[in-house]
C-alpha cells in the first residue's frame, strides 16, 4: 500500500461538482484498469502453456517471478514521482505484467469457473467500496494507521504460515485480508481525493504521475481481495 498521508489532509467533505476531480479519477481508474487487463491476459497465457508453466514453476526461476512483483512496489513507491510520466506509467505496466506471471498458478489451482465467479465478486466489492470512499463525508483518515498495522500482520502471519502450514491460521488470514482490503479501497479512494485537492495548482505531469501512482495503490487492493476471496470461494482442481 501506498502511504499517501505524507501528502495530503483530508478535505472530503468539499461541496459541489469538480470536472478536474473527475478527470483526475477517471484517470486512475483507467491506469488500474488496464493494469489489471494486462495482468489478465500475461496470467492465462501463461497458463495455457504447459512448457512455460514448468519453466517457470518447476526451476528456481519461480522465487524471480514471486518476488520481482514486490521489488517493483518498492522501486515505483519510491521512484515514481521522480519519473517521466511515460517511465512511471511503463513501469505499471511492467509490474502487472510480472504479476500475470506470478498469479498464473492458480489456473492450475481453482477452476476457471470458480476464479471468474470469484472475480466478479471480488469488482463488485472493490466497486461499492470505492463509490463509498468517493462520495462518503465521513474522515476515514483515522483508519489509516489501523490498516497498515493489518497488512503488516497479514504479511507476518502469512509468511510464518509457509513454515507451519496450518490451515486454520490461513482461513483466518483469508478473512481478515478481505476485511482489511475492502476497507483499504474506501480509504485508498478517499485519499486520492483528498491528493487532488491538496495538490492545487500542480502541473499536469505532476498530476498525471500521481494518478498513475494512486492507480498502483487501488490495483494492490484489488489483486489482494482477489487473492484472499480466491482462497475463501475458489473451487481447488481434483
Amino acid at each position: 500500500m501506498v502511504d499517501y498521508t505524507n501528502y495530503a489532509q483530508s478535505n472530503v467533505q468539499r461541496p459541489g461538482y469538480n470536472e478536474g476531480l473527475r478527470v483526475y479519477m477517471l484517470s486512475v481508474f483507467q491506469n488500474m484498469g488496464i493494469a489489471l487487463v494486462i495482468t489478465a491476459l500475461v496470467a492465462m497465457f501463461t497458463a495455457s502453456s504447459p512448457g512455460l508453466m514448468n519453466a517457470i514453476f518447476s526451476t528456481p526461476l519461480q522465487w524471480v517471478v514471486m518476488l520481482a512483483p514486490l521489488g517493483m512496489v518498492f522501486f515505483m513507491s519510491a521512484k515514481i514521482m521522480s519519473m517521466s510520466v511515460s517511465g512511471a506509467r511503463t513501469s505499471l505496466w511492467v509490474f502487472s505484467g510480472l504479476m500475470g506471471l506470478s498469479l498464473s498458478s492458480i489456473f492450475y489451482v481453482y477452476t476457471s469457473e470458480s476464479i471468474a465467479k470469484t472475480f466478479f465478486i471480488t469488482a463488485s466489492l472493490f466497486g461499492a467500496m470505492a463509490l463509498y470512499g468517493h462520495t462518503t463525508k465521513k474522515d476515514l483518515t483515522g483508519m489509516g494507521s489501523f490498516l497498515m498495522m493489518g497488512v503488516i500482520g497479514i504479511f507476518i502471519a502469512s509468511f510464518a504460515n509457509m513454515f507451519f502450514q496450518s490451515s486454520a491460521l490461513s482461513n483466518v488470514l483469508s478473512y481478515v485480508g478481505v476485511i482489511v482490503f475492502t476497507l483499504l479501497t474506501a480509504y485508498d479512494v478517499q485519499m486520492l481525493k483528498s491528493v487532488y485537492y491538496q495538490m492545487g495548482n500542480a502541473s499536469n505531469e505532476v498530476a498525471q504521475k500521481t494518478s498513475i501512482y494512486g492507480a498502483l495503490n487501488l490495483y494492490m487492493d484489488f489483486i489482494n481481495l482477489f487473492i484472499f476471496l480466491l482462497r475463501i470461494f475458489g473451487v481447488r482442481r481434483d
